[in-house]
């Protein structure tokens, strides 16, 4: 599969007609148009004691196993009992009401059961369900299922059983279905696999990134210099010209209250970004309601989420405002570059080394405060060479960074390919047999 999404030409079918729905516009002649009523049976048979694999439907993956997604030590469900669950067959359509406008809904792999609160329903014969899952998901028709859905906000839209009922069909002869989902099956399948290779590809530029990171924040730039054993064993060998202090002399815990009243920025610390304002990355209606009493934040004071530390949310902050009284603030004692010391403590050898300090029974609730996080030793170089170290790392980074967004460019422009390919093929505005 090229890079590229060079579109290829296809056919037209020889004679079109008018639909009748202005969503659809012109279809093939031969197609039929039904209600989905005539198309689909909605299924309600219940297990009697909750037994069979438990599925989840989503708009990435369609119907799969949730086993298959729980990590060790995680629950397959809340709920306090399985019985009364929907039983599902391999080839039944199963739809999250809640969400079937963005495409969680698809034809089932497998037996099992799955939420009552989903709808189930079986397609008559002399269809192809692999036909219809193409159809279902397509974006036109995820389009029309928003607009038959009932509710008032769209994180709270249901389409219920005769609004799906009432929506129409197209429908192409068993044997024109059959084709479109082969070519659609394979013609996906390589287009999967070329968003999967750049995805790798993205993968190994973040590690190497992390490599970069890891090796000037505890080696410096020099491959020729001389080493010393830093007499820590997270840090290993250092530079012969550098020292090791601990966090405790290098930064000081800062508690200052912001007034009442104030409107200051709301910051806050991530794990994979560092610290942003809440405003630039929350959802509406996740704001604080008051921000009186927050820690005041200075440029260049370190924002240290206690309970998250040990996962990178630790950060340099580039901007003056507020944060949550949950978190710790830290400010330099001496002089040092904010940004080098940003890098190391979210390297996953520091990491490694705050988690030992963290405290707390199970890993989900370990915290991280600054008695402990005070006492661990970790690399300083000369100023100038932090500043050097910095500006190298930044340099790398510019570069990775382009070759990531060149990458994540081509994927988006992949998957734009791939829904168009499907909406042209299941509603016959191209002809693939």
């Amino acid at each position: 599969m090229e890079t590229t999404t060079t579109k290829a030409t296809f056919l037209k079918y020889p004679v079109y007609k008018d639909s009748g729905e202005e969503w659809l516009g012109e279809i093939p002649e031969e197609w039929e148009l039904k209600r989905f009523k005539y198309l689909f049976k909605e299924i309600n048979e219940r297990s009697e004691d909750g037994s069979g694999d438990l599925l989840s439907v989503s708009q990435y993956t369609g119907v799969t196993k949730k086993s298959d997604k729980v990590e060790d030590g995680d629950l397959l469900t809340t709920a306090s009992t399985l019985e009364g669950y929907k039983k599902v067959y391999k080839n039944d359509l199963v739809s999250n009401i809640m969400l079937a406008w963005n495409g969680s809904l698809g034809f089932s792999p497998f037996d099992g059961i799955t939420s009552p609160a989903y709808s189930v329903y079986r397609l008559i014969k002399d269809n192809s369900e692999r036909f219809f899952h193409y159809l279902v998901r397509s974006q036109i028709y995820k389009a029309e299922f928003k607009r038959n859905s009932s509710g008032i906000i769209e994180s709270r839209l249901r389409l219920y059983t005769d609004d799906f009922y009432n929506i129409r069909s197209l429908i192409p002869s068993p044997s024109e279905q059959t084709a479109i989902a082969n070519f659609l099956d394979d013609k996906t399948t390589k287009i999967d696999l070329a968003i999967s290779q750049k995805e790798k590809l993205i993968a190994l530029l973040k590690e190497r990134k992390q490599i970069i990171i890891q090796q000037a924040v505890t080696k410096g730039l020099d491959p020729n210099v001389k080493m010393k054993d830093s007499g820590v064993e997270w840090i290993g060998e250092i530079p012969e010209g550098w020292e090791v202090k601990k966090v405790k002399n290098l930064f000081q815990l800062i508690i200052d209250p912001a007034p009442n009243n104030n409107d200051m920025e709301l910051l806050s610390i991530y794990t994979d970004i560092g610290v942003k304002p809440r405003k630039d990355l929350e959802q509406k209606g996740n704001r604080a309601s008051t921000t009186d009493g927050y820690w005041k934040v200075k440029k260049g004071d370190f924002i240290v989420n206690k309970l998250l530390a040990w996962m990178g949310a630790i950060g340099l902050s580039d901007y003056e405002g507020v944060t949550s009284p949950a978190y710790d603030i830290l400010r330099p004692r001496i002089e040092l570059d904010g940004y080098f010391y940003h890098l190391l403590f979210r390297t996953k050898m520091c990491s490694s080394e705050l988690k030992k300090h963290s405290r707390g029974i199970m890993e989900m609730r370990l915290r991280l405060y600054f008695d402990k996080f005070g006492v661990i030793y970790v690399p300083f170089p000369p100023f100038e060479e932090q500043n050097l170290i910095v500006n190298y790392i930044k340099a790398q980074f510019l570069k990775i960074d382009q070759a990531i967004a060149l990458q994540q460019t081509q994927i988006k422009k992949l998957k734009e390919y791939k829904a168009t390919l499907i909406d042209s093929a299941v509603t016959g505005k191209i002809k693939v047999c």
